[in-house]
């Protein structure tokens, strides 16, 4: 499981300019089964993303292709942890740590 931390690199005008494009690109990982939550940080300098993958380069990839990245208004920090404990919820996104 990955959290991926967004920190807007440009004015907030900036970044609303690509929001649309931003929101559609987070719809299409959600339906790809990438994503499973996201949202804005308070204050609003940027966002939070909890995403699953096979691995790490796959998000990685996943991440270059956010129109925030494209326009150059955001800049992503991907952390990888072993979601050991879950919600009932999110049972089958348990893992055991190697």
């Amino acid at each position: 499981m990955f959290v991926l931390e967004l920190t807007y690199t440009a004015p907030i005008e900036a970044v609303d300019a690509v929001l649309e494009a931003h929101v559609a690109w987070l719809d299409e990982q959600y339906e790809r089964g990438h994503f499973l939550a996201s949202g804005r940080k308070n204050p609003r300098d940027g966002g939070v993303i909890l995403a699953v993958a096979g691995d790490r380069a796959l998000i990685e990839e996943i991440a270059a292709t956010d129109p925030f990245v494209t326009a150059g208004v955001c800049a992503y920090r991907i952390t990888e942890f072993y979601a050991t404990k879950t919600a009932p919820e999110l049972e089958r996104y348990r893992e055991t740590s190697d």
